[in-house]
């Protein structure tokens, strides 16, 4: 188990900067779904649009969603690392796992700014029904991502860090114990 569960680790610790890029692409593709909407809208008033369609809105609820993917994503690359490196053991385990623990604040900051749901609530506070309207219906499903990808971690921060079981050392036995019978008592 020793090997193939170090193996699913890594893989568990690899998904979680893999889910989180799926966050920042649903949420660039809800948001763009979005400005689009709003500058179709009948409540467009001619605002500026750049190179890339976003609106203003749309540039501002792009920044906020990949800032909090940027956050996420540095914590899940740190535990990426820090889970094989703990599996090693030896000098400086206890600070990799104070750090470990330490990483979680970034990781969860991230998860309640998601939930909070920065494109809908900015296109509140801009007043912007349009833009609303048109964020897809799944998009605040993608909030579930980030803590996707912290739990798949955690499982692979476990499963990693676990300490090999030292092997007993082997002494050979002479020859000649081995061979004689022992007296029955």
């Amino acid at each position: 188990m020793g090997g193939r569960g170090r193996r699913i680790g890594v893989a568990l610790l690899a998904s979680g900067p893999v889910l989180v890029a799926a966050y920042a692409l649903a949420g660039r593709t809800a948001v763009h779904q979005a400005a689009e909407a709003q500058a179709r809208g009948p409540r467009w008033e001619g605002g500026r649009i750049d190179a890339d369609g976003l609106t203003s809105l749309g540039v501002d609820a792009w920044r906020v969603v990949v800032l909090t993917a940027l956050v996420v994503g540095v914590a899940a690359l740190a535990y990426l690392v820090i889970g094989p490196l703990l599996g090693r053991g030896g000098r400086g385990r206890t600070f990799l796992l104070v750090l470990s623990g330490f990483l979680i604040v970034p990781y969860a900051l991230g998860c309640v700014v998601a939930f909070v749901n920065p494109p809908r609530l900015l296109g509140g506070l801009y007043q912007a029904a349009d833009f609303v309207a048109g964020l897809p219906a799944w998009q605040p499903a993608t909030a579930f991502l980030l803590p996707a990808a912290g739990l798949a971690q955690a499982v692979g921060l476990a499963l990693t860090a676990r300490r090999r079981p030292a092997e007993a050392p082997r002494t050979p036995l002479p020859a000649e114990e081995a061979e004689e019978p022992r007296p029955a008592s």
